[in-house]
């Protein structure tokens, strides 16, 4: 998965020069004296002087996450909101916290962290920000193809809230790439099922699986597949009119795909050809049933099938 780029310039920008850093690197903790580089403790332990504004906290913070240092950052942003919970800077310290913690793939956290700042702040000019780094808190989380895709199923609503809430925004643009793939992953999994299902001849639940590609994700990869298993088990259960008529579909849509090919010689061998079906690959027209019901989308000339 693709990492997400740095929030905009107005949160990531240091608003104090470089003296907030080596103010930060050179503090000691009110208890005890600790190197942010030692490793036997861990970023977080260092603790914020109770004396630092908001503005340095938030600088330090920023610098922190410059410097990889997230679970440092994360300490200032806290630190923020819990020291001065009216400041001008708290706002924007909740959203990087949120950050900070999708930087250390720790997203259930960043998930939490960025709800609460939406219900804090629903109308924020970083709103768009906000949903959008939710939604890849998600997205990062989606399994292989052999593995339940509920996380893609989340993944792909927190998306298109994304598209809705903010359809011409940049966010909106690579949400939309990325539902692409969600959708294509979920086809993946159906796909997978539906060609155990036909392993173990349970036809009827196959048939469901593939049908189910085909009428939810046409734009996906798998289409064609989809509709090339659904003519093989017609045929192998005797209903050659619907094999006939899929074959149809999936000639129209993808003339010269191998999955065409197939099809179109397991028909021939079934002798169930219709008499003007072209041969893959050719410009000939197809069934007259299946032109006059696709006008260009798949949809259409799906339902002629039924």
């Amino acid at each position: 998965m693709s990492r997400i780029p740095r929030p905009s310039a107005t949160l990531a920008t240091r608003a104090v020069p470089a003296a907030a850093l080596a103010l930060l690197l050179t503090g000691c903790s009110t208890l005890n004296a600790i190197n942010p580089f030692s490793s036997s403790h861990s970023q977080k332990d260092i603790a914020v002087q109770p004396n630092q504004s908001p503005e340095t906290l938030y600088n330090n913070g920023i610098d922190a996450l410059h410097g990889g240092r997230y679970q440092l950052a994360q300490a200032q942003f806290e630190a923020i909101q819990q020291n001065f919970p009216y400041s001008a800077w708290t706002s924007n310290a909740q959203l990087m916290e949120g950050y900070a913690y999708y930087l250390q793939n720790s997203y259930p956290d960043a998930v939490s962290q960025l709800d609460r700042f939406l219900q804090l702040h629903p109308t924020s000019k970083d709103a768009a920000y906000a949903y959008y780094l939710r939604s890849l808190c998600y997205y990062e989380q989606i399994a292989d193809v052999s593995r339940d895709q509920q996380g893609t199923v989340e993944a792909l609503s927190a998306l298109q809230e994304v598209v809705t809430r903010f359809p011409d925004s940049a966010y909106a643009r690579d949400a939309r790439l990325k539902i692409d793939l969600c959708r294509d992953h979920i086809a993946g999994k159906e796909m997978l099922v539906g060609r155990y299902y036909e392993s173990q001849h349970y036809y009827e639940a196959a048939i469901n699986r593939y049908q189910r590609v085909v009428q939810d994700f046409q734009t996906t990869n798998h289409t064609a597949e989809a509709l090339s298993r659904l003519v093989e088990l017609y045929l192998k259960l005797g209903l050659t009119d619907q094999a006939r008529r899929t074959a149809s579909v999936l000639g129209y849509n993808y003339p010269g795909s191998p999955w065409y090919q197939t099809s179109y010689r397991e028909l021939r061998s079934a002798k169930a050809l219709a008499a003007n079906m072209p041969a893959p690959g050719s410009n000939g027209p197809m069934p007259t049933a299946t032109r006059a019901t696709h006008p260009g989308f798949l949809s259409r000339a799906w339902n002629s099938v039924f």
